[in-house]
Parts: structure tokens; sequence; C-alpha cells
């Protein structure tokens, strides 16, 4: 390829104006005559997605097999930044053997609430766990020579009309939360790409927002990428071309290319910024054209990397010592999960497969002498007496019992948020009635985020292996029998019930979700307010003990700009070699300003034998003791005291030592205890009033900008229906729904109304995404505005093209 600067000299405007989206849904623009490629991106978060042609419809159509490893929410809790290194080298060999040169992944998006829709394709409701993994596979994949597109920025945190909602967040929380994540992951790994949310944030779209992309993403951080809407998420294009947000996708149609000559050639758009936007293309195509990486998979060993990786990040929730079980014992083994698991997500991250091992195959392969009943369909059905009765009189007749147990596929998916932390009631009634027969219960559960466990009391053991990967089955053998040590710890908070967190006031609204809650999510919430959880963030057990001892600091007092060196020795007690991941928390000082307890800073996983010692060492910056002073816009240092906490959990905190930060440049900081007393008085039964919320916004919380009569290419479903192209729309997604969620169980029924929920909450210019061209589009948009003949014309026009 000729070099960049002298291309953009040969490109006509025309050109220009074209590269800035894709030529269809997956592919850049090519200009043949001056030798500039395209560059072909697929979905990848866990596994690649390369669709088999033509566009996409809501990540639903079949794609070229590939290994699909355990979701971002399950390796999470390896804490493991070299696990995540090796999966991302993985997925970017399997990328470069299929011709792709961008894998569209990770999202680190916090989880702000348990109930969030794709919390399973997010790593944690901490950030500086999900930088650092983000960080980490970032690394692996372009080490290979493909590149990465960090999602989704920013606060994307619910499903819900996630296409027109806007999220209100305070300056202090988007820094040191919602966009932490994002800012470790650029500065320490450079992903070649970033790519936009669907929401809005404070006033205006992610996809045209200036203070996103342009001061903090490239003037603060140095990010030196290229930023790319995701799929349907423009919505001014000459805005978001102002802002810096350089590729549409997919190709939308040539509506967004006219208004960007358009605007150039009235000077409502500069020709810089389009130069700039173009610039960052070809440097994403030049990037893409030189990678030498030649195609090399070797599909046994990715599915090896695929069960240890879930084995690393399953978390023992209980062991009441009837864990590790006997493979020379007959077990029985309850639960359709068993046969047919739940291994990963629904919707842009669905991937096909190259293998899939099931509970049942991996018995087999491992020679356990077994015997098996389903208990309970996935269906959800109450008419499953005959299912559970037969399960039961298994249940009955001795141990090892094993119940493989889960929410299924319609409970959780991107496009909507889940409805709940229980589990089937067939499932439930299972282990309930399993347990009363045999108090030896050993539950094995997979889920993409929490769950609520009633019967956790009545059970011997819980093993969460979350969506583990096509080899979940083996994962989960090896543990179960002792042949793997658990070694996962939670990367979120379970929750009694989704209500105990602040979060969930201002959850799951169609216009706007004000995030009153500030700082105070997960961990920072439940630590502080004193709430009793199921299991706290960084819980799990192992088969062995861990004992630490001997802490030293390496300063009782720190100056400014000065390093914090910690060493301490970490021991296995226990008769099994294991795994331990250590977890370093700071809590900061009483100030006028307020704070979480405690907050993670490091963490490092470690293997030892048993009887075996070793030295751990870390080193804090001061960055780690940072807040964001909203008074000067600027990272600050507080003096005084804190704590330094080593801990196996938020709530097992093991060691700790106080030290001091002196600083000669503090700057006095927000004193919100009058305006704002709600943020310093967190309580069990905690509510912000708006009047709080406003003193900590800065400013009046604005009105939603709720849908009106006057027809845009932001109009929904929802405001159209009762019109005869609503009407007509609307049938024919009814009918598409049906086909893809056939049959009249309850799985079926809830699958169908949370994707009806999700078409509801379309505007119109997200039809694009899932297939129909741009200017069919347009054309119903001159329809509902009364333009009938420009509406016809360019439906027409879709026609004979």
């Amino acid at each position: 390829m000729k070099p960049i600067e002298e291309l953009l000299e040969q490109l006509t405007l025309q050109e220009k104006a074209s590269l800035l989206a894709g030529s269809d849904f997956w592919n850049t623009k090519a200009i043949p005559r001056l030798g500039i490629p395209a560059v072909t991106l697929a979905d990848g978060p866990h596994g690649l997605r390369k669709h088999k042609g033509g566009s996409d419809v809501g990540g639903l159509n079949e794609s070229l097999p590939a290994t699909c490893f355990p979701t971002a929410s399950c390796t999470a809790a390896s804490f493991d930044r070299s696990l995540l290194q090796e999966i991302g080298a993985a997925l970017a060999k399997e990328a470069i053997a299929q011709g792709v040169q961008v894998l569209l992944g990770p999202g680190v998006n916090l989880k702000r609430h348990p109930l969030g829709g794709r919390n399973f394709e997010y790593f944690s409701e901490d950030p500086l766990l999900a930088g650092e993994l983000a960080a980490a596979m970032i690394t692996g994949m372009q080490n290979q020579g493909v590149g990465a597109s960090l999602k989704h920025f920013a606060c994307n945190n619910q499903e819900r009309a996630r296409l027109l909602n806007e999220s209100i967040v305070d300056e202090r929380s988007l820094r040191e939360l919602y966009l932490k994540a994002f800012e470790i992951a650029v500065k320490k790994a450079q992903p070649w790409t970033v790519m936009t949310s669907y929401n809005r944030l404070n006033g205006s779209y992610a996809s045209e927002s200036s203070y996103l992309f342009t001061e903090i993403l490239r003037k603060t951080w140095g990010f030196e990428g290229l930023a790319l809407t995701d799929w349907g998420a423009n919505n001014n294009r000459v805005a978001g071309v102002a802002a810096g947000v350089d590729l549409e996708m997919p190709y939308s149609g040539p509506r967004n290319e006219r208004a960007i000559l358009a605007a150039v050639e009235n000077g409502s758009l500069s020709l810089a910024a389009v130069d700039a936007c173009v610039r960052r293309v070809l440097q994403l195509v030049e990037k893409a054209d030189k990678s030498t990486m030649k195609p090399s998979v070797d599909w046994t060993v990715h599915d090896q990397l695929a069960a240890r990786a879930a084995a690393e990040s399953a978390v023992l929730l209980k062991n009441s010592g009837v864990l590790p079980l006997d493979p020379k014992e007959k077990w029985i083994v309850l639960g359709q999960f068993a046969e047919m698991p739940r291994y990963q997500g629904s919707g842009s991250s669905r991937v096909n497969p190259i293998n899939l091992s099931s509970p049942l195959d991996a018995l087999r392969a491992s020679e356990i002498d077994f015997v098996y009943a389903p208990g309970y369909g996935l269906d959800d059905s109450a008419a499953q007496t005959d299912t559970l009765e037969q399960a039961l009189k298994l249940a009955a007749t001795g141990r090892p019992l094993v119940i493989f147990a889960g929410q299924p596929d319609s409970y959780e998916s991107e496009g909507f948020d889940r409805r709940g932390l229980d589990l089937p009631s067939s499932q439930n009634a299972l282990i309930e009635s399993a347990a009363e027969l045999n108090p030896q219960t050993v539950v094995v559960l997979m889920s993409g985020g929490v769950l609520r466990l009633p019967w956790l009391d009545k059970v011997a053991a819980v093993l969460y292996m979350g969506l583990g990967g096509q080899a979940v089955g083996t994962a989960a053998v090896d543990l179960l029998c002792g042949k793997v040590n658990p070694s996962g710890k939670l990367a979120e908070t379970f929750p009694f019930n989704a209500e105990d967190m602040p979060a969930d006031a201002n959850f799951g609204e169609r216009w706007q979700t004000q995030y009153r809650e500030g700082l105070f999510i997960g961990y920072r919430y439940v630590d502080a307010a004193g709430i009793p959880v199921q299991f706290p963030f960084g819980f799990g057990l192992s088969y062995t003990n861990f004992v630490y001892s001997d802490l030293h600091l390496d300063a009782e007092t720190l100056s400014e700009g000065q390093q914090l060196s910690i060493r301490f020795k970490l021991r296995n007690a226990g008769q099994a070699a294991g795994k331990e991941s250590v977890q370093v928390y700071i809590s900061s000082p009483q100030s006028t300003v307020f704070k979480a307890p405690k907050t993670l800073q490091d963490f490092d996983k470690v293997y030892l034998e048993p009887g075996e010692s070793r030295e751990l060492q870390f080193t804090l910056d001061p960055a780690n003791f940072a807040f964001w002073n909203t008074n000067t816009n600027s990272w600050q240092v507080e003096p005084g005291e804190y704590q330094l906490q080593i801990a196996a959990s938020s709530q097992d905190i093991r060691l700790q030592a106080t030290f001091e930060v002196v600083t000669e440049s503090f700057v006095q900081v927000p004193d919100l205890s009058q305006k704002a007393p709600a943020y310093y008085q967190l309580s069990p039964d905690w509510q912000v009033p708006l009047a709080d919320f406003e003193a900590l916004y800065g400013s009046e919380i604005p009105e939603p900008a709720i849908a009106n009569d006057d027809y845009s290419m932001n109009t929904t479903l929802a405001e159209v229906e009762h019109t005869l192209i609503g009407k007509l729309i609307k049938r024919y997604g009814l009918r598409v729904i049906a086909q893809m969620n056939p049959g009249d169980d309850e799985a079926a029924q809830n699958a169908r109304a949370a994707m009806h929920e999700m078409i509801y909450d379309m505007p119109l210019r997200s039809m694009t995404m899932n297939g129909v061209p741009g200017t069919v589009v347009e054309g119903i948009l001159y329809l509902l505005q009364g333009k009938v003949f420009k509406g016809l014309g360019a439906l027409l026009k879709t026609l004979f093209d």
C-alpha cells in the first residue's frame, strides 16, 4: 500500500466519505484504483464468529466453526492475566485462518446491576480487574497480528432500549468506574480499535461524543487507533466524524455518505476532520495489510486451552467435605444440563463450536460409572412430574449425587435484560427434593451471572462453572473428581436479591437511566452498607488451604509520587496442590469526599505445591490512591492515613497494615456532605434523593429525550405500531421471531417476549443492522412523514438496484 499521506492527496472527497463506512456488514471499503484493500472484522469476545455470508440478524445467523472459549464473565473469575493472554492469542490464530483482521472484543463495561442482559460478555463489577484482563487479552491478540476492538465505549450497562436510552452519570463515577477499565486497557495494550456503545451519555449519543472520543480517549489517554460504531449505533454521522468516530459499521446505504459530502461543502464539517478519520481508517488498513502471520490452528490444543480456562475459572462456592468425589464410585447424575450444557450466551457473540463436551461425554471419556436422569426439561414446563419422580428415585439410592443446573438460553441474551436471579422452578424443585433425600448433594451451576440459591444450606457442595465454553463438561468432571483443584474467585458480588443493590432503583428505564448510586456498585456498596450477601466479590474455595503471613511495607510514610512496595508470604498448608488468587485492596481515609471503604488495586494468581511457601511482591503507584477531583478536573492523591489489605476476598482480609501519604500539592476537594448527605450515610435500605444526585452531577437532570410525533430515524416501533407501516413491520417482526423460537413451551414464550421487547425499542435507523437496505429505511421514514412519492421512490430504487 502507498504511504498514507500520499493516498490522502490522491483520494477524491467522494472516496474519502465512502471510506468512513463499511462496504457491507463485515468489511471496510476498498479503493482498488489506489490499491487500498478492505479489512474484515468479525465478532470474537470469546470465540470467532465469522458469518458465512451476507448480512446478519441479531447475531443469530450461522457462522463458521470455531473454538468456543468461556465467556468473559467466566474467565474473569480466573484472576489470571496470562490465561487471558493465551486465549487472546488463540482467538487471533483462528481469525488469521479465517481471513479476519479485527476481532470485536473484549468488552469491559461494568456490571452495574446483576440483571444486565449482556453481563455474560463483560468481565466484572470492578474496573481494575476488567481493565487488566482486557489488556492481557488484547496483547495476546495483537501480538499475533490481529487487531482487537475494545467495547462498548461507554456506559452500556443495560440492554433495555439500548439504542435510545440515555445514561446520566456524574463525572467522578465516570472517571473512577465506568471509564477506568477502558483507560487501563488503552494505556497498557493500545487496541487497534475502540467501539462505541449504543446509548446516549449525558446528553449525546456515544457515537457522536467528542468528549469521549477526542477529549478523553485520544487527548488524555493517548489512544492511537481507530474508533468505530457498534453495528447500528450511528445516529448523526456528520456529528460522529466531527467527534472523531472514524468508521460506521455496517454500511447503511448512501444517506450518511451524502450527508458528509454536503456538510463539507456547506462548511459545517471541516475537511480536516474528514481527513483525520480517513487517515485512521488507512492506518488500520496498513496494520492489517502488514500482518505476516500465517494461518496455523491446532484445534486440539485450543480445545485443551478452553478446558483449562473453564477449570481455572470455575468457582467452588460451597464444600462441606464431599468434594472431590471418588472417580471409582458409581455417580448419580441428574439434570438435563448434564446432557445439554449451557456453555455460552446468546446474541452477536454466539459461537458455532468446533467441538462440544457435555458432562455426560466427559464422564464416559473418564470411564466413570454413572446413572443419569434428566430431572427437568429445559422448557421449564410445570407438567414434569414423571421426570422429577424418576430422578428422585435415583437420588434416594445413594451417593455421589451430582445435579447440573442453571438458567437456560431464553433467560439470558444480548438484547434484553434478565428477568430475575432464580433458576427455573423445575430445577429448584429437583434440587430441594433431592437434598432432602440425600444431604450430600452436589450442585453444578451454569450461568452467565448472579444466581439466587434458596437451597444453599441444604446441599453439601456447589460448583459454579459460569458459561464455561465448549469444554465445560471436561472441566466440570476434572474439578468434581479432584483432577483439577478449583481456583476461581467471583468477579462480581452475589447478592441475595437484585433489589439489594442500589442501582436497582434506577435500572431498566426506557428513555433515561440515572446512575444515582454513584460510586457504590457491587462490593463498593455492600461492604460499605453492611449488606448480607450470598457470596462476596473475590470469593472462592479450594481443596487446600492457604496461609498468609509476614506482611512488610518498604515505608510507613509515602511522600508525593513515591511508590509503595509490599511483601508477604503465602503458604499452601493443605494436602493438595492448588492456586490462590491474592487480592490487594486499599482502604481510604476519612475525608471531605466520600469513598468506598476499600477498592481492589492489584491481584495475582499463585500456584503452590502442598507445604510450599513463596514470598510475593507488589508495587503500588500513587495513582492507586487517587480519586477524581471535580474541582480541578484531575486525579488527586489525598494526604492522610491509608490501610493496605491483603485478602482472599473483599470480605476476607488476611493481612493489613497502615501507611501515611504526605503531599504538599493537595487541592481542596468538593465537600458535598451538606448538599448530598445521602452519599455519606449508606445503609441497607439506602436510596438517593434526586436533589442529592443533582448536587453530585453538578446540575439539574435534563428531561428525558423521548420520541414524539415528528417521525425520524430514531422513531421506534413503539411509536409507529398504530400506523399501517408500523403494523406491517410488527407483523413481519413477529413472524421472524416465531420462526426463530418455535413451540409453546415456557422457554420459547420467554424468548419470543424478550425479542419482541427488543424490537419494540429499536429505532428505524437500526433496521440496517438486521440486513434491511438503507434506502428501504429511508423509504419507510418518508412514508411515515407523509412523503408518499419520495417513499415509494426510495423503495423502487432499492428494487431496481
